[in-house]
């Protein structure tokens, strides 16, 4: 008895000290990958060769891996090293990224302007309806090719799905990821016909800078132009939906600031470049507070925007100061704030986090596959420019 209960202990001291190695491991790997110092990385701080686990880590779809997340993943790892039996069932339920129809098509010059895209089967040579994701990365990193979607979800409902990159803000700040967001848009639109898809009934959804790009989508004024010679210039930028993860529905510090209470707020590390900031007092120059004034998608919304919905890591937690910038830039305050002036409006926005799931929608993907499939209900419009009818956070 007593030889057992020695092995036991010292098996025990094995699995306390791998578990401890492990947990080290992560503590260093923050440290040594983390560039700005926010003890936590962004998928651009992620080395190329890890890169393809990023969505994995980051659980709370936020745009940023923290020390707990990594934690956690060493973790479910070591669980499932502990359950053998398990990894048969693994294998055979776990789901390949399906080939795209279409890979890489460009719809711009730059290396980073192209998409992926996957074509659904149609029953009835129906068009069918299409859901964009957006992928995030503080508009510093991220691809379109990261991360684990649910592609085949989509497939098998009968919704094709397309996946894009923009230019980041190595290449020039705001607004060009909106900007390309819109011309890919547009791309796909203009080739809706030989595709076989509904112009009509397209949804986009992203995590974090994906998630501000669809906002921006979704309120921002008709970037058509019917008068040009470019087809895919004259096509719509409308969208019947949007869903975000960790998203932003503002980019003015002035209103971070004001919202979270905190007048010497300081900036989060991505929106210097973002914003094209080379020396603090760039801050107060017009050009820079017209930037952060039309790149906040809560100041385009007016009451014929479509419906969002909004998921968040956590809820309406405490920020101080000196909190960790990844956690106030991917706060659900930021959706509270932005459902507050669409409940305003009459329209739908769910906000949801650990602890507070949607009362109607199973998840993000339930709340699209929904709207691009509903009854039209949420037509793309073709607003005016002038049009708006409530004024900016500002």
């Amino acid at each position: 008895m007593r030889r057992l209960n020695t092995f036991c202990i010292f098996s025990l001291i094995g699995v306390l000290s791998a578990s401890s190695v492990a947990a080290q491991r992560s503590v260093d790997r923050i440290r040594r990958w983390d560039k700005n110092n926010d003890q936590s990385l962004s998928l651009e701080e992620f080395p190329e060769q890890f890169r393809n686990r990023f969505d994995t880590l980051d659980t709370d779809h936020d745009g940023n891996v923290t020390q707990a997340e990594f934690d956690a993943f060493e973790q479910s790892r070591r669980n499932r090293t502990e359950r053998p039996e398990n990894t048969e069932a693994r294998r055979a339920t776990k789901v390949s990224r399906p080939k795209p129809t279409h890979a890489n098509v460009a719809y711009g010059d730059h290396e980073k302007q192209k998409f992926d895209l996957w074509l659904a089967e149609s029953n009835n040579s129906e068009p069918t309806p299409l859901v964009i994701y957006i992928h995030g990365g503080g508009f510093r990193g991220g691809d379109k090719s990261a991360g684990n979607q649910p592609i085949g979800q989509y497939l098998d409902q009968g919704i094709s799905f397309a996946s894009i990159n923009y230019r980041l803000s190595d290449v020039g700040p705001y607004p060009i990821m909106m900007h390309d967001a819109a011309r890919c848009l547009q791309t796909i639109r203009s080739r809706a016909e030989q595709w076989n898809l509904d112009a009509d009934r397209i949804a986009c959804y992203g995590g974090s800078a994906g998630a501000g790009i669809s906002l921006w989508l979704a309120f921002h004024d008709d970037l058509a132009k019917p008068g040009s010679d470019d087809p895919v210039a004259r096509q719509s930028t409308r969208i019947v939906a949007a869903g975000t993860t960790g998203g932003q529905s503002t980019y003015d510090m002035r209103t971070f600031r004001e919202w979270f209470g905190i007048p010497d707020l300081p900036p989060h590390p991505a929106i210097f470049a973002f914003y094209g900031i080379e020396d603090d007092s760039d801050w107060e120059t017009e050009r820079v507070k017209k930037l952060m004034v039309d790149a906040s998608p809560i100041n385009h919304l007016t009451d014929d925007d479509p419906p969002v919905f909004m998921v968040y890591g956590s809820g309406n937690i405490p920020v101080t100061v000196d909190s960790n910038p990844g956690l106030w830039v991917h706060h659900a305050l930021l959706g509270i704030k932005l459902k507050e002036a669409m409940d305003e409006l009459g329209i739908e926005c769910s906000v949801t986090w650990n602890g507070n799931p949607s009362k109607r929608y199973e998840d993000i993907h339930a709340f699209l596959v929904e709207k691009v499939r509903g009854e039209r209900e949420h037509q793309p419009q073709k607003r005016e420019p002038s049009a708006s009818t409530r004024p900016t956070a500002r």
